[in-house]
C-alpha cells in the first residue's frame, strides 16, 4: 500500500516538492508538533465534560441534570430560610385569635412543609465526591494502556524506524475521538479513553524519536523538543477551556467532530510528508533492560514523572472541587486549568534551548528549582475560594512542569548520546513512561485521596514528594560518559586484580 501511494505521488508535478519536503527537518518538526498538540487537545477536552456528562447519564431515568440539582437545592435552600423565617416572625393581629375560620379542620390536616413527590437525595459533597473516583479511573486508564504499550513502541521503532508507529498512532487517534464524540455511557467513554492511550504511545515515542534523529545536534534538539512540547502545551492550553465552551454552547458531540477533523488533516500531511515504510536503523539500539539499569536515565525519568503527577491528579478532582466548593459553571471547569497551560507553554520554549546554553552541570539547579516551585504551588491551590484564586497557583505549577519537561527530554537523549548509543526509541519509550506513570498514578489516587484525606491533604503530600525528589537531581550535573564508564569498571577491574595478586604474594610468603 506505501509503495502503490508512493508511485502515485511520483507522479504528481509536485512530486520534486514532496521529496524537498521530506527531507525538511522543520516539516517533520512541525507535523510531530501538530500530533502531539491533537493528542494533548483530546487528552485535556474531556476534563470539563466528563464530569458532569457522567452525572447526567447516571440520573437520567430520574430526569436529573446537574443544572438542575443545583437548582434544586438552590429552591429548597431558599424554602427553608423562608420557613425558618415564618416561625421566628408572627404577626401581631394573629396572636389573640377568638374566632376560627370553618375551614379549620381542613388547615389543619394539611401538610405543613413544601410537598415532594422526589426520593430523598444524597447531599452534593457526597455525590460529587464518590463520582471523582470514577472519573479519575477513567481518565487514568489511558496513561496505564500507554504505559503498558511503551516497552512494545520503543524497541519496534528500533526496527522498523518512526514513520509507521507515527501514522498507526494517528490511525488509533481518529477512532479514539470518533468514540468519544458517540459514546453515551460510562464503559464506552472508557474504551475510548483507553484507546487513545496506544495512540499516544505510538505518537510520542516515535515523534521524539525522529526528532532526537533529524537533529543530532544539542542545541538544535533542545530548540527542536521545545517547540514540540509547544505543540504538546498548545494542546493542554486549548483543550480544557474549548470542551468547556464547546459543551456549554454546543454540546457533547462537536468538540469531538472538530478534533476527528484535525487529526485528519494531520494524517494526511504525515502520508504524504513522512511517506510510512520501514527504516532499518544502522547503529545497534542499546536494550531497555540497559537503560532501565542506568542510573542517571531513571533519576531523569523520575522528574518527568513527579513532575506530572501533580498537574495529573488536579484534573480529575479541580472541576469537582470548584462544583462542590465554588458553585462553578460549566466554562470555568475547563477555564482554571488556563493560567497553568499558558505558562507551560511559556516554560518549554524557554528552557528548552536553555539547557545547552546554560551549560548541562546547571540544568539540575533548574530542575531543583522547579520542583520548589511546585511544591509552593500545590500548597497554595487548595485555599482558593473562587476561579481567581487558582491564577497565579496554577500558573506556577504549569511553569515549573515545562521546565521540567522541556529540559528532561533532551536529557534523556544526550544521556543515551554520551553513554550508549544513537538510538532513541527504546530511551524515549522510558520518557514516555515516566509521563505516563504520572497521569496514571495521579488521576487513580486523586479520588481515593480526596475522600479519605482530603482535597487539601492531598496536594500537601504530592507537594512534600517533590520536595523530597529535589535532591536526587544533583546526579545529573556531570554524568560520565561511555569512556569514563568503561576506564572506571577497567579501573576497578585492574584494582581488583591488583590486590588479588598482592593478597597471593603475602599467601606464598
Amino acid at each position: 500500500m506505501t509503495a502503490a501511494v508512493a508511485d502515485v505521488v511520483s507522479g504528481w508535478p509536485c512530486a520534486a516538492w514532496f521529496a524537498g519536503c521530506r527531507e525538511s527537518r522543520k516539516l517533520v518538526l512541525i507535523i510531530v508538533a501538530i500530533a502531539l498538540l491533537l493528542d494533548n487537545m483530546l487528552l485535556t477536552t474531556v476534563v470539563p465534560i466528563i464530569p458532569e456528562f457522567l452525572y447526567n447519564i447516571r440520573h437520567r431515568d430520574e430526569g436529573i441534570t446537574y443544572e438542575s440539582f443545583e437548582a434544586d437545592l438552590a429552591q429548597q435552600a431558599a424554602a427553608a430560610a423562608a420557613a425558618r423565617l415564618a416561625t421566628t416572625t408572627t404577626p401581631p393581629e394573629t396572636l389573640f385569635v377568638t374566632e376560627f375560620p370553618a375551614n379549620m379542620s381542613t388547615m389543619l390536616d394539611a401538610p405543613t412543609g413544601p410537598i415532594t413527590t422526589k426520593k430523598p437525595r444524597r447531599s452534593k459533597h457526597d455525590e460529587l465526591t464518590d463520582e471523582t473516583v470514577e472519573v479519575g479511573v477513567m481518565f487514568a486508564s489511558k496513561a496505564f494502556v500507554q504505559l503498558l504499550a511503551n516497552p512494545f513502541v520503543g524497541p519496534l521503532t528500533n526496527r522498523i524506524g518512526y514513520s509507521i508507529p507515527m501514522f498507526a498512532g494517528f490511525i488509533i487517534m481518529f477512532l479514539s475521538t470518533i468514540i468519544f464524540a458517540f459514546g453515551r455511557s460510562y464503559s464506552v467513554l472508557f474504551l475510548a479513553r483507553a484507546l487513545q492511550g496506544i495512540g499516544s504511545s505510538c505518537s510520542s515515542v516515535s515523534g521524539m524519536g525522529m526528532l532526537a534523529e533529524r537533529f543530532p545536534d544539542d542545541k538544535e534538539r533542545g530548540n527542536a523538543m521545545g517547540v514540540a512540547l509547544g505543540g504538546l502545551a498548545l494542546g493542554v492550553l486549548i483543550g480544557p477551556p474549548f470542551g468547556g465552551v464547546m459543551y456549554q454552547f454546543v454540546g457533547k458531540t462537536a468538540p469531538f467532530l472538530i478534533l476527528a477533523c484535525l487529526a485528519l488533516g494531520d494524517g494526511v500531511l504525515q502520508l504524504l510528508v513522512l511517506q510510512p515504510g520501514i527504516v532499518r536503523q544502522e547503529a545497534e539500539a542499546p536494550s531497555l533492560k540497559a537503560l532501565l539499569m542506568d542510573p542517571y536515565i531513571i533519576v531523569a525519568a523520575g522528574a518527568i514523572t513527579f513532575a506530572n503527577m501533580g498537574i495529573a491528579m488536579l484534573e480529575p478532582s479541580l472541576p469537582i472541587h470548584m462544583m462542590d466548593t465554588m458553585n462553578a459553571p460549566k466554562w470555568q471547569l475547563g477555564a482554571a486549568f488556563l493560567p497553568a497551560s499558558i505558562s507551560y507553554l511559556i516554560g518549554t520554549n524557554l528552557f528548552g534551548p536553555l539547557g545547552h546554553r546554560i551549560g548541562r552541570d546547571h540544568v539540575s539547579t533548574i530542575f531543583s528549582s522547579a520542583m520548589m516551585m511546585m511544591m509552593i504551588a500545590q500548597s497554595q491551590i487548595p485555599l482558593a475560594t473562587n476561579i481567581n484564586h487558582l491564577i497565579a497557583p496554577n500558573a506556577g505549577l504549569g511553569f515549573a512542569i515545562g521546565m521540567v519537561d522541556s529540559s528532561m527530554m533532551p536529557e534523556l537523549g544526550y544521556l543515551v548520546d554520551i553513554r550508549h548509543a544513537a538510538v532513541y526509541g527504546s530511551v524515549y519509550a522510558i520518557g514516555d513512561v515516566a509521563f505516563c506513570l504520572g497521569f496514571a498514578i495521579g488521576p487513580a489516587m486523586s479520588g481515593t485521596l480526596v475522600k479519605n484525606i482530603g482535597f487539601e491533604w492531598m496536594l500537601i503530600g504530592i507537594a512534600i514528594i517533590n520536595f523530597m525528589y529535589a535532591p536526587a537531581l544533583f546526579m545529573l550535573r556531570a554524568p560520565p560518559t561511555k569512556e569514563e564508564q568503561k576506564n572506571l569498571i577497567l579501573g576497578e577491574k585492574s584494582s581488583v586484580r591488583y590486590v588479588n595478586y598482592k593478597n597471593d604474594e603475602e599467601d606464598q610468603e
